[in-house]
């Protein structure tokens, strides 16, 4: 329960940072969970040794032992169940499921952590990826306050640039609608697609 805050509880304390928060989806959700248990069929196996881990970055739920691995800006979320425990032999669950590359993606930064303890970056959000997304949440925020498409664009992309052709055939036009229907199917649940990469069907 947070003081102050009118008695109620939440999940996490409202008066964090949201980029410091310790945030833990669940594992079907977050395809980026490497899922660990105590159950491994290889006998004399070496137990692999985890980093050190903030306690604070650790959580118990229904489902096992959550932690949080942040090295050098990059983060890692593990679930260990079964009893699992950081420095028993461990064995890494993936369920064959749709999401079943990314989490294998998952495993191969953890793999790569316990090997030369560096975490290496989580491809999931690309340079391009935040790019379009920042402009999305630029554009609808735009539409919800009255904006025009034309006045949105004249933002995102320079009112220069806008002016070099007809608005009404304008491709930044198409390209302004697409960025305020994307950013709005975002806000409406379509923020989850994010944990996942992105892949040709």
């Amino acid at each position: 329960m947070c003081a102050g805050l009118g008695g109620c509880d939440f999940p996490i304390d409202p008066l964090h940072d949201a980029l410091r928060a310790a945030v833990y989806w669940q594992p079907e959700v977050d395809p980026g969970t490497v899922i660990l248990t105590a159950n491994t069929p290889i006998s004399g196996q070496k137990p692999g040794s985890l980093p050190e881990i903030d306690k604070n970055d650790t959580r118990h739920d229904p489902n096992g032992l959550s932690l949080r691995i942040d090295d050098n800006g990059e983060r890692i979320r593990l679930l260990l169940i079964d009893g699992a425990q950081p420095g028993m032999p461990l064995a890494a669950l993936i369920p064959i499921d749709d999401s079943c590359i990314d989490r294998m993606e998952a495993l191969k930064r953890l793999s790569l952590l316990l090997r030369d303890r560096r975490l290496t970056a989580d491809t999931r959000l690309t340079t391009q990826r935040r790019r379009r997304l920042r402009r999305m949440l630029q554009a609808i925020d735009g539409r919800q306050t009255g904006a025009t498409y034309r006045e949105i664009a004249n933002v995102i992309f320079g009112t220069s640039r806008v002016s070099t052709e007809p608005w009404k055939t304008s491709a930044l036009r198409d390209a302004t609608i697409g960025l305020v229907t994307d950013g709005r199917a975002l806000i409406d649940g379509g923020y989850r697609t994010l944990l996942r990469h992105r892949r040709r069907s």
